[in-house]
């Protein structure tokens, strides 16, 4: 793990009020020191929300659009966000803690200060976001699309990474030599400087479509 990588952690209060927020949510709504704990979001579609110094956990949503959402000093835990639009979101010293990611749309999204523990995000979207001092430790994220994305002050340790998209994504810096994958999807032009295992150095051969024939020793 890059030791250097400074994340900051949610800065939240020592009491929070319980909410139960499917029959508070609409757009444009800002809240502030709740617990939303045990409950499901079910059907719904609202742009612009802001949650600041919050805490979720075992909340499931389902069928549910959050566009431009505003998340600053958030933990989420043990909560089910797949398949949810998070779309062009500005996430600001949050945390994902075991949590269920698959097919969650980040895609345009800015990240600052993030860390991703433990979560399955396989499928999960982040192309054309903004990452800085952002933290993916013991995450699956195997055929997640990162595609056109600027990452700087990141870190992947320990992550499942088979078959994601890295197309288009200076490298140089990232180190990726603690995680597996088989196959990945990289740049070439973008690829100088990323740090990997000799192991690893099959896959991107596999991904720069190079052919790896065994030699025989006379």
């Amino acid at each position: 793990m890059n030791t250097e990588l400074k994340i900051q952690s949610p800065k939240l209060p020592n009491h929070l009020n319980p909410i139960f927020l499917q029959e508070e949510i609409t757009s444009d709504q800002y809240f502030k020191s709740y617990l939303a704990e045990d409950q499901e979001l079910n059907n719904i579609q609202v742009e612009k929300l802001s949650f600041e110094k919050m805490k979720f956990k075992n909340v499931v949503l389902k069928e549910v659009s959050l566009q431009y959402i505003e998340l600053t000093d958030v933990l989420f835990e043990k909560c089910d966000l797949s398949n949810v639009d998070l779309s062009n979101a500005i996430i600001h010293r949050v945390v994902f803690k075991d949590c269920k990611l698959v097919g969650t749309n980040f895609s345009g999204s800015t990240f600052r200060n993030v860390t991703f523990i433990d979560c399955f995000g396989d499928y999960s979207s982040f192309g054309f976001s903004n990452f800085k001092d952002v933290g993916f430790q013991h995450c699956s994220l195997c055929q997640s699309d990162f595609y056109e994305s600027k990452l700087k002050h990141i870190e992947f340790h320990h992550c499942h990474l088979n078959r994601s998209n890295f197309a288009g994504i200076v490298l140089k810096g990232i180190d990726l030599s603690s995680c597996s994958f088989e196959n990945i999807t990289i740049s070439l032009e973008n690829l100088d400087g990323c740090i990997i295992s000799s192991e690893q150095a099959i896959g991107f051969s596999r991904a720069l479509g190079l052919v790896i024939k065994e030699t025989e020793h006379e």
